[in-house]
C-alpha cells in the first residue's frame, strides 16, 4: 500500500492562494460566515454523531425518496466518503471500474489501496456521455465497485434517468455495487434522474455541501446507501476521522433548510455565466468544448492536440488567473474551467485567458 499526492491537489496548493482571479474552481463561488447569518453560541464543541448529527441525517435524507436518517452517513467531504466505500466494499483481489475522466479520488483510493482500478472511458466525439454497451463488457465477476460521475466532473456531461436504470440493472446481476457521485445533481439545468440509492440495495448515492452551496471550507459530506453498507463505512471511518466537524454539521444543516431558497438563484446565476462562455468559445479558433450539461465545469482542449500545461502555468504565473490542466486528469491536452463564480471575475478571466493563448502560440512559433 502506498499513497502519493495527488496532481491535482499539488496545483491546487501551488496556485491557488497566489493568484487574482480563479476560473478552475468547480463549484459556485464560496461564502463568508456573515453570509449565512448564523447564531452557534449553543453549540456543545463535543464529539459528534459517527455517523452524522441526527437531526442533519433527517434533512439529508428528504432528497431519498424511500430511505431515511438511518440511510445516511455524513462524512469529511465526499473524498472520504469515496475512500471509506472503497476501503470496506473491495479487497486486494476485487477490480473497481471508475468512469474516466474523473476527480482522481475516485481512482487514486483504489489505487492507493492495492486495488485493481479499470478505466470506463468518456470519449469528446460522444460528447463524454456513458456508453453502456462498454460499462457491460467492461463488468467482470471481479468487478466489486462502479464508480460513475454525472453530472461529470470536469466534463459537464450528464446520465438520463433510463441509462441510470440500465446501470443498475447491470449492478444488480453482477457481483458489484455501484457508487453515483451526485455532487452536481443539484445544479442540474434541467430535472435530474433520481438518487440512484432509491434504485437500488446496491447502489449508494455520494454528495457534498462544497460544490452547489459554496462551502467546501466546511467539509462537510455524505453518502445514501443501505443500513449495512452505512455500517460499513462507519467502521472505517473509526479508525481515520471517528466524526465530523460538529461546527460543519450545524453550518450544513442550517444551509439545508434554506436550500429551496439558495439553489433557483445558484442556478440561475451558473446558467447566466454558461451563456458568457458559450459567446467566447464560438469565438476561439484554438480551442473547442462539449458545451455542458450541467455543473458549473467545462473541459475545452486545444484544437491542434498539443498539451495545455504550458498555457495554464503562463496563465497561472504571469497573467494571475487559474484553470486546472489537464493532465492531472490524464488528459494533457485539455483543461478545466469554471463558471460558478461572479459574472465580473469571469469576464475578467476569460480576458487574462485571450491574452495568455496568443502569448503562447507565438513562443510556440
Amino acid at each position: 500500500m502506498a499513497f502519493k499526492r495527488m496532481a491535482i491537489e499539488d496545483w491546487f496548493d501551488r496556485y491557488q492562494y497566489q493568484v487574482e482571479v480563479n476560473i478552475g474552481e468547480s463549484g459556485v463561488k464560496f461564502r463568508t460566515v456573515g453570509d449565512l447569518n448564523l447564531a452557534l453560541n449553543d453549540l456543545g464543541l463535543r464529539y459528534g454523531h459517527h455517523r452524522g448529527a441526527p437531526e442533519l441525517r433527517e434533512s439529508i435524507a428528504q432528497d431519498y425518496r424511500g430511505l431515511t436518517a438511518e440511510n445516511i452517513c455524513v462524512t469529511v467531504g465526499a473524498s472520504e466518503a469515496i475512500f471509506s466505500l472503497v476501503a470496506a466494499l473491495t479487497g486486494p483481489e476485487g477490480q473497481v471500474l471508475v468512469e474516466h475522466p474523473n476527480y482522481p479520488t475516485l481512482y487514486e483510493a483504489g489505487l492507493s489501496l492495492d486495488r485493481q482500478v479499470e478505466f470506463l472511458p468518456l470519449r469528446y466525439e460522444a460528447g463524454f456521455g456513458l456508453d453502456l454497451a462498454q460499462l457491460e463488457g467492461k463488468i467482470t465477476p471481479k468487478t466489486k465497485l462502479v464508480m460513475l460521475t454525472h453530472p461529470n466532473n470536469p466534463a459537464g456531461s450528464i446520465i438520463s434517468a433510463q441509462e441510470l436504470r440500465a446501470v443498475v440493472e447491470l449492478i444488480e446481476a453482477s457481483n458489484a455495487y455501484l457508487l453515483m457521485d451526485e455532487t452536481y445533481r443539484d445544479l442540474s439545468y434541467d430535472a435530474p434522474p433520481p438518487p440512484a440509492a432509491t434504485l437500488s440495495p446496491k447502489a449508494i448515492s455520494v454528495s457534498t455541501m462544497s460544490k452547489a452551496y459554496g462551502v467546501p471550507g466546511i467539509r462537510i459530506g455524505w453518502l445514501a446507501a443501505s443500513q449495512e453498507i452505512v455500517d460499513a463505512v462507519r467502521a472505517v471511518r473509526e479508525q481515520v476521522t471517528i466524526c465530523n466537524s460538529v461546527i460543519g454539521e450545524r453550518i450544513a444543516w442550517e444551509i439545508l433548510k434554506q436550500k429551496q431558497q439558495f439553489l433557483p438563484s445558484a442556478r440561475e446565476a451558473l446558467l447566466a455565466n454558461l451563456s458568457v462562455l458559450k459567446g467566447w468559445f464560438a469565438a476561439q479558433s484554438d480551442l473547442e468544448w462539449v458545451v455542458p450539461r450541467a455543473g458549473v465545469v467545462g473541459f475545452p482542449r486545444l484544437v491542434s492536440g498539443a498539451s495545455a500545461d504550458g498555457l495554464c502555468r503562463l496563465l497561472v504565473e504571469k497573467y494571475k488567473t487559474f484553470v486546472v490542466p489537464g493532465s492531472v486528469f490524464q488528459m494533457p491536452e485539455y483543461f478545466r474551467i469554471g463558471f460558478g463564480i461572479e459574472r465580473h471575475e469571469l469576464v475578467e478571466g476569460l480576458s487574462r485567458l485571450d491574452e495568455a493563448l496568443a502569448e503562447w502560440k507565438s513562443q510556440r512559433k
